[in-house]
């Protein structure tokens, strides 16, 4: 059977073990990942307040590749320069396929940047923001939604 999850690397079967882990938990023992030692990517008040689904707001950067009752699997890419529009996400794990630089803007004016390096894995907590790649390089994604339990 193969995977809804589609990788331009070589192989596939590194991401798809590490989503698997961190869907159950288990992020540390992940291989290919990398912790993340920057300062998170949240903002002062950690609330998920208005804006729209990704997929809506932002159609050419999102595309849902694997969604049930506990998750969604976004794909993001996009390009130097790229600004998105004004969006929210649930609780999420955020996995880096690319090298590549961010900032996000909060709707408290708050922003905060950091460098993404390939295996890289973040929890981000709910959050409403406008992300912009700030650096030389394509972004490349993966984001695993969490949902309430059924």
């Amino acid at each position: 059977m193969r995977s809804p999850i589609r990788n331009t690397t070589s192989s596939p079967r590194p991401i798809v073990v590490a989503l698997l882990l961190l869907v159950a938990g288990c992020a540390a023992t992940a291989p290919a990942t990398r912790p993340c030692t920057q300062e998170p990517m949240t903002p002062q008040a950690s609330a998920a307040g208005e804006g729209a689904d990704p997929t809506v707001s932002d159609p050419d950067k999102y595309k849902a590749v694997m969604e049930n009752e506990r998750v969604r699997v976004l794909r993001y890419h996009d390009e130097p320069g790229a600004k998105t529009h004004q969006h929210r996400h649930p609780a999420s794990v955020l996995y880096a396929l690319s090298t590549f630089r961010r900032r996000l803007a909060f709707p408290d004016g708050t922003t905060k940047e950091r460098d993404f390096k390939p295996g890289d894995v973040m929890w981000l907590p709910p959050q409403t923001h406008v992300g912009e790649n700030i650096g030389t390089t394509t972004t490349e994604v993966l984001l695993v939604e969490m949902k309430d339990r059924p």
